[in-house]
């Protein structure tokens, strides 16, 4: 009977240090505005995010000079005078993850939650493929993002050269996260 106890004990331990959080080991965020006279593209890789299985919970963050672009002074611009890194420095978003019950396949999923740009919090959903499979997991998703409601200012000078609504690609791949 003891050894039954310490048995038991000692799994619930082990199972305790179970990881049901995996964090991003490779990310890529990439956003295109399809303007009249001039198209607009930016990559950033140094996305980080953590996932919480067991509560569902998805945590995104994005820092916004990690966009690069072909265009040096895009960037620049982009940096300075749209979307303020130096006072904004993160774009984030904080969320459930629905229509994906843990187990192992592909799913449509969605994510709702909050997302924050530019210092503006706003409630958001967002549709995408999540893939786990060999304890790894795969989010995909492709979604449109208004300036305007994110009160990123367009100057009537280059209005043709930004298009008003953005669409974000995303990729993010997840590992087990360990705790060192």
């Amino acid at each position: 009977m003891i050894r039954k106890i310490i048995l038991l004990i000692f799994m619930l331990v082990c199972l305790s240090g179970f990881s049901q959080r995996f964090k991003t080991s490779d990310s890529f965020v990439k956003f295109f505005s399809d303007a009249p006279l001039e198209d607009i593209e930016a990559d950033n890789e140094s996305a980080s995010s953590i996932i919480d299985v067991e509560k569902m919970a998805i945590v995104i963050v994005v820092p916004i000079k990690s966009f690069s672009f072909k265009k040096k002074l895009m960037q620049e611009h982009f940096n300075e005078s749209y979307l303020e890194s130096g006072k904004y420095p993160n774009a984030t978003f904080k969320g459930k993850i629905e229509g994906w019950d843990g187990g192992n396949g592909s799913f449509q999923a969605n994510a709702k939650g909050t997302m924050e740009i530019h210092g503006v919090t706003k409630e958001v959903t967002i549709d995408g493929e999540l893939i786990f499979e060999n304890n790894q997991i795969i989010i995909n998703t492709v979604f449109p993002i208004l300036l305007s409601d994110y009160e990123i200012k367009i100057p009537k000078a280059v209005f043709y050269n930004i298009a008003e609504e953005v669409e974000v690609t995303a990729k993010f791949q997840y590992d087990p996260y360990e705790k060192n």
